[in-house]
């Protein structure tokens, strides 16, 4: 069933809902869709003409280059059918051969040999300054990144054997099992029930936190699945030095880190539906602990292993231990401030003696005045707290021992960004060409503060999950005796582990971690049981839910306006007095649109007067709004979801509040319906028990539904005969 993006009820229909992205209390604005706009700087961020011509340019030196090679492929063919007659027919071409005829001749790598003995000539003169001077390397045109050699996967580990020697390989560690050496009955059995789409799902209950639903890639359903826990640091298998860095903030889990922990660190993917500012730190230390975890092991296995060539003397040892590229661990963002977040607690894990171009990264991404006033939600603070600046991407690196802030992509170990700042990247601007190599073999990806991306531009992140672990175009310097051979074999999605973290879930959010998520360990969704919002308003107020009934979700937005037409607005025209201080809440900026028009052209509202705000509104406009509707001059105020996400407004004189859809965000209920009525009996505009709410409802907000009403309503509000449904 496809579900329509857009937001929180709004059905996404064209091209793409635009919108501008207010900061805090700064103008500005975030694109929506492609060829939008962003920052309120009136420049376009994606050109469709330059790209089509663009993408022509690269297809057609995509076209030659690959004649030129064909010739010099066949010309190899000949000379070798000519001298090796009676050598069996070659087999059909299969992934690994497929990607050795994508490149060059040219851009082979070495022989391993070779390249180990080159390595050993060349370490001190690339062995770096470790210092935190800001001045060494040049910046990059963008200032995303320091121009630098590109290193390969395995001669980016030079000289490193410290600290190798003191781990000893563990059949039961999680990283052996899925990455180094799983077990190849069970791993051709999962690939084959993957590719035939056959999971196997299981409900299980999580302690103290939710309902969780594990689905496997296995035809035995009737195997018993529980939910495992571990206690503590201790009891997860980490590199010592992490290990002991660890112990040092905590000893023991706490209930949540129990049950989410095992999931993170034994590579399932996981959407957590639960995040909330109280947590927001135990995840994401659990987040950023097995993301250096993986990096450091991964590093370790290429480390020893390279010792291990440079002393055995046999051409014949075969070592797969690495991948394409150097990157390992991709962590998407809402925020330079949440990236920020990110890497104090990576530095505070990894305890590194030197950070190189720290200073740097705390001009360009820190920021610490206090902006907002404490008024906000504690939501709207850490979102909008610091630098809120959406357009970002960042590369870190790790060697013996520093940190390297900026590092060029194809050297660093993670990669951090925003979806707007990765997708600049992989699409290319002016004239540098886009380049998605370096996310060809990503294993790890974190997602952290979902919801907030949606508010963003969702399409974003649907193009770069399209774009990960896709086989290079180019070598890179990559050794390809040393990639394992599930990349070769163009099976690395199966690998990589996806962690997304949501305060809540969504069709989008939901569809896209379940189009994407194709791990072969399996896979867990975590939602709570909601007991809904309407029970946590501070005052008494009549709330009556009123269901649409159609057949598609294509239907949803044409019925919802007809319903609006024929039923909310005779209300509201009926006895005009009793309309001052109407709210009307539009999820869509293309619903708000359509019913901004027909307030404007329509007979039937002609006796209303009303203004609008919008994530588009300048604030000039927004306080000439707010201001009329607040001393009664107009009567109805129509606000969009995204406005309010972007700003969270505190207006006044609302006596009535009417929603065109539920929000996706059930803060954004508790704020509009308690936060706003509760003002107006505050400031003596509403008696208490006066004011009403009217909300609009399908079957499709079933998501919504149930944060906003409640687990165990939603069902029958869903499926009873009944249309309409009231609470106080």
């Amino acid at each position: 069933m496809a579900f329509h993006g857009g937001r929180g009820g709004a059905r996404v229909r064209g091209s793409g809902s635009g919108g501008f992205r207010g900061r805090g209390g700064r103008g500005g604005g975030s694109s929506r869709g492609r060829g939008g706009f962003r920052g309120g700087r009136g420049k376009p961020i994606f050109d469709s003409a330059r790209i089509a011509q663009q993408k022509e340019e690269e297809a057609s030196d995509s076209e030659s280059q690959e004649e030129s090679l064909d010739e010099e492929q066949q010309s190899d063919l000949e000379e070798e059918s000519s001298a090796d007659e009676d050598e069996e027919p070659l087999p059909a071409i299969r992934p690994y051969a497929a990607l050795m005829q994508s490149l060059s001749s040219d851009a082979a790598p070495q022989s391993k040999r070779r390249k180990l003995d080159h390595a050993s000539d060349t370490a001190t003169s690339k062995r770096e300054n470790l210092t935190e001077q800001d001045d060494q390397g040049s910046v990059a045109e963008d200032a995303d990144q320091v121009e630098e050699p590109e290193e390969g996967p395995e001669t980016a580990t030079d000289d490193l054997l410290e600290d190798v020697e003191e781990d000893v390989e563990d059949s039961s560690d999680p990283f052996e099992a899925h990455f180094a050496d799983p077990d190849d009955n069970v791993l051709a059995q999962r690939l084959k029930a993957i590719q035939q789409n056959q999971w196997i799902s299981h409900k299980l209950q999580v302690p103290k936190v939710g309902k969780a639903v594990l689905s496997l890639p296995h035809k035995d359903s009737t195997k018993h699945v529980s939910m495992e826990e571990i206690s503590g640091p201790g009891q997860l298998k980490l590199k010592q030095k992490l290990a002991t860095a660890m112990l040092k903030h905590i000893s023991s889990f706490d209930e949540l880190e129990r049950q989410v922990s095992p999931i993170m660190f034994n590579y399932q993917d996981m959407l957590f539906c639960e995040r909330k500012t109280t947590n927001s730190e135990s995840l994401r230390r659990l987040a950023c602990l097995h993301a250096v975890n993986h990096v450091f092991k991964t590093r370790d296995r290429v480390i020893k292993n390279n010792s291990r060539l440079a002393k055995e003397e046999s051409d014949d040892l075969e070592l797969r231990d690495q991948g394409f590229t150097r990157p390992k661990v991709l962590m998407i963002l809402p925020t330079r401030e949440s990236c920020v977040r990110m890497v104090s607690m990576i530095t505070t894990l990894c305890e590194p003696d030197q950070q190189e171009n720290r200073k740097r990264f705390d001009d360009s991404y820190v920021e610490k005045e206090e902006k907002f006033s404490a008024d906000k939600s504690a939501d709207f603070r850490e979102l909008f707290g610091g630098n809120d600046d959406d357009m970002f991407r960042l590369g870190l690196k790790f060697t013996r021992k520093t940190i390297k802030y900026f590092s060029q992509f194809y050297n660093s170990d993670i990669v951090f960004a925003s979806p707007l700042g990765l997708r600049m990247a992989l699409e290319g601007r002016d004239d540098k060409k886009g380049d998605s190599d370096f996310l060809s073999s990503i294993e790890v990806v974190i997602v952290d503060q979902a919801d907030a991306l949606l508010m963003q531009n969702w399409e974003h992140m649907e193009y770069i999950f399209e774009h990960l672990n896709l086989q290079p175009k180019e070598a890179h310097g990559c050794d390809f005796s040393r990639v394992r051979s599930w990349y070769l074999d163009n099976d690395a999605k199966y690998f990589r582990q996806t962690i997304a973290l949501a305060a809540f879930n969504t069709p989008e959010i939901n569809t896209l971690f379940f189009n994407q998520s194709k791990n072969w360990a399996g896979k867990v969704k975590i939602n709570a049981t909601y007991l809904g919002t309407i029970q946590e308003l501070d005052l008494k107020v009549k709330q009556t839910f009123s269901r649409l009934d159609f057949a598609s979700i294509a239907e949803d937005p044409d019925a919802r306006f007809t319903y609006f037409m024929t039923a909310i607005i005779p209300s509201l025209t009926r006895r005009a007095k009793d309309t001052a201080g109407t709210l009307l809440f539009i999820p869509s900026y293309l619903d708000f649109i359509r019913v901004r028009n027909y307030f404007s052209t329509s007979a039937a509202t002609s006796s209303l007067s009303f203004g609008s705000i919008s994530e588009y509104t300048s604030v000039p406009d927004v306080a000439r709004a707010r201001s009329h509707f607040s001393s009664g001059r107009h009567s109805v105020l129509l606000y969009t979801e995204r406005a309010h996400h972007f700003r969270r407004y505190q207006l006044r004189g609302v006596r009535k509040v009417i929603m065109y859809g539920l929000p996706d965000n059930p803060v954004f209920y508790k704020e509009i319906v308690g936060g706003y009525l509760g003002r107006s009996i505050q400031e003596g505009k509403l008696e208490p028990g006066e004011g009403s709410v009217r909300i609009l409802f399908s079957k499709w907000d079933i998501l919504k539904l149930e944060r906003i009403a409640g687990t165990e309503r939603v069902g029958k509000m869903i499926r009873e005969k009944g249309d309409t449904f009231d609470f106080v």
